[in-house]
């Protein structure tokens, strides 16, 4: 039996807007093994998390899924339909939104928001969903006397505690965080990533974590994915990413981090804008603003996702076929 929970397959997911397409996630392909935690990273717009609306089924009405496949525990879930993705959905997989006050409903109470997930995918009562929200609380930690309070009676912390609870309520597979630690202080970003952390190798879940912080991933997740302009450009194991990346993107983005263990110095930035995605570059999407640039290649070839390291160690960059 295989040990992925998840297979992205050459997946294209397009945007119709009125001028015409816009190709968000562009031929992304990557896996998730049973247990494991994967993080998706890179700058806003680079179809982060359009690649985790595409595997959740929750793309807005504009956005489709042109090509690819998305295996689930071994069953293709591309195309499913309404009641099958009803069942899919916090069963199999569940989301952490980012904002959580945006994600609770402001006027019902956080108990009766999670008792009406569990009731409308799990066949119990009422009085045992609710024991589930108790012992949900106490599993994130939440004072169990809270339960019946109002979203706006919670701090930013305890929020985002009840979305995580209300996101592992029918005991998911897979869990997906998109930016989980946005709007939230230092000490608490740090306490719910550590929550989130606990929470996975406990309950022994699936996680894909979508930022553009790679703190937070070196953190959190076993290997990395890094995107730019829909498209992956490296994956690997985090900690070999980190310390031997490849590609120029991603040494970029690593260097306009700030390390506290060296000399204190400005951090770099990274000249230029994304390209726009209706009409992508014909080459390498990083291109007009790589420091590496080696000639016409990179303005003219697409590169391809390679494992020239032999350990799963993939970059999609001229420079390291011709190093």
């Amino acid at each position: 039996m295989s040990d992925k929970l998840l297979e992205v397959q050459d997946l294209k997911t397009y945007f119709t807007i009125t001028k015409g397409v816009v190709k968000a996630v562009d031929g992304v392909s990557f896996y998730v093994n049973k247990g494991e935690s994967i993080g998706l990273v890179g700058e806003s717009g680079c179809g982060k998390t359009t690649t985790a609306l595409s595997v959740t089924k929750l793309l807005p009405n504009e956005g489709y899924i042109d090509s690819g496949k998305i295996i689930f525990d071994g069953k293709d879930i591309t195309n499913l339909g309404d009641k099958e993705l009803s069942n899919f959905r916090w069963k199999e997989v569940s989301m952490i939104f980012q904002g959580a006050m945006n994600a609770l409903n402001p006027v019902k109470r956080v108990c009766d928001q999670i008792v009406e997930a569990i009731l409308l995918h799990e066949d119990v009562t009422k009085k045992e969903a609710m024991e589930r929200v108790k012992e949900l609380f106490e599993l994130v930690e939440l004072d169990t006397n809270l339960m019946f309070s109002f979203p706006h009676e919670f701090s930013g912390g305890m929020r985002q505690r009840a979305i995580i609870a209300m996101a592992l309520a029918c005991n998911p597979k897979l869990i997906i965080g998109d930016e989980p630690t946005t709007a939230l202080d230092v000490m608490v970003q740090a306490q719910i990533l550590d929550l989130i952390n606990d929470l996975r190798k406990k309950l022994h879940m699936s996680m894909i974590m979508i930022t553009h912080d790679l703190s937070i991933i070196t953190e959190t997740c076993d290997r990395i994915a890094v995107m730019y302009a829909g498209k992956i450009v490296e994956m690997g194991n985090t900690q070999e990413v980190v310390e031997n990346c490849f590609h120029p993107y991603t040494e970029k983005l690593i260097n306009a981090f700030p390390n506290i263990y060296q000399e204190r110095k400005m951090v770099d930035s990274i000249p230029g804008d994304p390209p726009d995605l209706y009409n992508p570059p014909k080459g390498c999407r990083f291109a007009p603003r790589c420091h590496k640039k080696i000639g016409d290649i990179c303005d003219s070839v697409e590169p391809t996702l390679i494992d020239y390291s032999g350990k799963e160690h993939f970059v999609a960059c001229h420079l390291r076929r011709n190093s």
